[in-house]
């Protein structure tokens, strides 16, 4: 009987390593991987160190993060799977699309490996043990936080399974999500205290934790626990173990909230002392005199895909962006059009451009002098607009009076393309726009190439890159954003909002934001432009304006996604029209005319991922997802 259970263990965490086909970093000089010399020497021990590190999600990464296209913020032509069958509706529980379950617990299993031998290694300073511990620990409340983002409740592997357990200690039942959160706090606390506040060695250490990272990630993790996905959700009220514990609370506290306020601004003082602060461009080596226009869209572009920028709390090394800036950027220089490494091929749809503030720094809708039912009409390019759209081009309405953030994101017909090896912006005709109309250089037309909706993401192109001649594309990489500060202040607005309501404190770091975004104030936007002038004084008004300027900042950079679930908001969102404009018209009366590119659809069931049933066939003691 010992040996059935014994082998039922085996068997369990082979299941759950063997889920994901990451390669396994070595540990040892010959690449085999043995627990005998893997804790020998100081050496050793640190490429297990990394190797703990080497589970990182890869941000930005189509085939790792489903965040990019699995949702409805990036559209493309053809059904490349993935993550993006899942945003058209083939999730299934045969071979869920992005699943991590087994990846994560393998994660898990190798921190604690780590943190059950690290003892062992004679040559280690206790400093440094002690940092490396830190490390592993943070890690392991990182990795189960984001399988209870993707699943919900999971089963806590809070140490690796004895092989001679017997049949009770190897029962991997879900916990209830609350404590999931718990735990995973427990970890955060215990690791802060031996965690750096800066990096010392930047040439080695960038991106390793440190103490604002793990206090702000503490921040985001209550934020998401108060959130109504997880709090007091009584749609999930009917998921239970087998032996009937309830695995979601269906009811609400506002204590989560009032804990999440606490810990976001803690984690903002943290990141203050540290020295962080809201990007702004400096043009310290640039020879032009540029305008502050210009200035105001390179300090939002470059707060995103500016290496190691003071408004960075944490980026993610494990990721390069080189890949994912060749598919997105489109042919921006009509000099050099033969190259195949750009594709332009992730594209915005029309929601998304929708979305952004007038430039009065209020919703569309909202703006008592914007012309919303004539959104889709045509409109001439002036001389105030010349360093938004090109001077004397016709192009819809939508994409006049807008806010900064929506030229610093978006490319499209007509609109300005700053940078890419072109500077000077008082040289006008040497600088760079788009022709996205049927035929035209960035249109429809080419197999392979270009966008379906007819907008292109400018935000992620770094602005000092220059397309050459032939496959000749000089890319500026950078690590892909995991945690920003204007994001942070953006938490503790939304936390302290719930918490206790609207105020001053609220209001301020919500215009922080919005003042790097070139915006005026939440108060004077909304009592001068909108029709609903008091929006922002009730909570749920205030909410809505959070929520959307959230949505804004944080576009294309894999939070949405997350959001639109954590706030119960995604049935709502997702069950729309992805539409766009219609390619195939080679004049401006007939290409801006909105057509539906896919019909979206989004149930209960897919706010969490399913458990795949051969995982469920292993383990009989887990329960399934609702709906699945």
């Amino acid at each position: 009987m010992k040996d059935n259970i014994t082998i039922r263990a085996l068997l369990v965490l082979i299941i759950l390593a063997c889920n994901s086909c990451a390669k396994f970093l070595d540990v040892v000089p010959d690449n085999v991987a043995t627990l005998d010399n893997a804790f020998t020497t100081r050496i050793e021990a640190k490429k297990y160190l990394f190797t703990c590190y080497s589970y990182m999600p890869k941000n930005g990464d189509l085939g790792d993060d489903p965040a990019i296209v699995g949702g409805d913020e990036l559209w493309r032509f053809s059904s490349e799977g993935g993550f993006f069958s899942m945003a058209q509706g083939f999730q299934n529980v045969v071979g869920p699309l992005g699943d991590r379950w087994g990846y994560y617990f393998r994660a898990l299993r190798d921190c604690n490996i780590f943190l059950e031998n690290i003892a062992k290694v004679p040559d280690l300073a206790e400093e440094e043990r002690r940092r490396w511990i830190a490390e592993v620990t943070f890690l392991k409340g990182y990795y189960n936080f984001y399988l209870v983002t993707m699943y919900g409740p999971i089963p806590l592997m809070k140490t690796n399974l004895p092989i001679n357990a017997d049949g009770n200690d190897i029962n991997l039942s879900r916990a209830p999500v609350d404590s999931c959160f718990d735990y995973i706090l427990e970890l955060i606390n215990e690791a802060t205290t031996n965690l750096p506040a800066t990096i010392i060695d930047p040439a080695n250490e960038l991106g390793r934790v440190t103490m604002p990272i793990a206090l702000s990630l503490k921040a985001k993790v209550l934020v998401y626990a108060a959130s109504p996905l997880f709090n007091g959700n009584s749609d999930e009220a009917g998921l239970k173990n087998r032996d009937g514990t309830q695995l979601f609370n269906p009811t609400f506290s506002k204590a989560k909230w009032d804990a999440a306020a606490t810990a976001c601004k803690a984690a903002i003082d943290a990141c203050h002392q540290a020295g962080m602060k809201l990007y702004k461009y400096h043009p310290d080596f640039q020879q032009y005199d540029l305008s502050d226009t210009i200035m105001t869209q390179l300090s939002i572009r470059n707060a995103f895909c500016e290496r190691w920028n003071t408004g960075i709390i944490w980026a993610n090394t494990q990721t390069n962006s080189t890949g994912f800036q060749q598919l997105i950027t489109t042919y921006i220089d009509p000099a050099n059009r033969d190259i195949t490494v750009v594709k332009g091929q992730l594209s915005p749809p029309l929601h998304m451009a929708e979305l952004f503030y007038s430039s009065h720094g209020v919703p569309i809708t909202e703006d008592k002098t914007w012309d919303y039912a004539n959104r889709y009409n045509l409109k001439v390019a002036g001389e105030t607009d010349k360093l938004y759209l090109w001077k004397g081009y016709t192009t819809a309405y939508l994409n006049f009076n807008r806010e900064p953030r929506f030229y610093a994101d978006l490319g499209f017909d007509g609109g300005l393309w700053y940078g890419q090896g072109r500077y000077d912006d008082k040289k006008y005709s040497d600088l760079f726009y788009l022709e996205g109309k049927y035929r035209q250089r960035n249109g429809f037309g080419k197999p392979g190439y270009g966008s379906i909706t007819g907008y292109y993401l400018k935000k992620a192109v770094q602005y000092q890159n220059v397309i050459g001649r032939g496959n000749d594309y000089s890319v500026n990489s950078y690590y892909w954003p995991i945690m920003r500060l204007s994001g942070l202040y953006l938490l503790y607005a939304e936390a302290l909002n719930e918490s206790a309501g609207p105020g001053a404190e609220v209001y301020n770091y919500v215009n922080q934001v919005r003042e790097q975004a070139g915006l005026q104030s939440v108060e004077s936007s909304w009592t001068t432009y909108s029709t609903n002038p008091i929006k922002y004084t009730t909570q749920r008004g205030m909410r809505d304006i959070i929520h959307q300027e959230a949505l804004i900042e944080l576009a294309f950079e894999g939070q949405r996604f997350w959001d639109l679930r954590r706030w119960k908001e995604a049935q709502t969102v997702y069950n729309r029209p992805v539409k766009g404009w219609d390619l195939i018209q080679e004049t401006a009366a007939g290409y801006y005319r909105p057509k539906t590119i896919f019909n979206q659809t989004f149930g209960l069931k897919n706010y969490f991922w399913p458990i795949s049933e051969g995982t469920l066939s292993t383990d009989r003691s887990l329960v399934q997802n609702l709906g699945w």
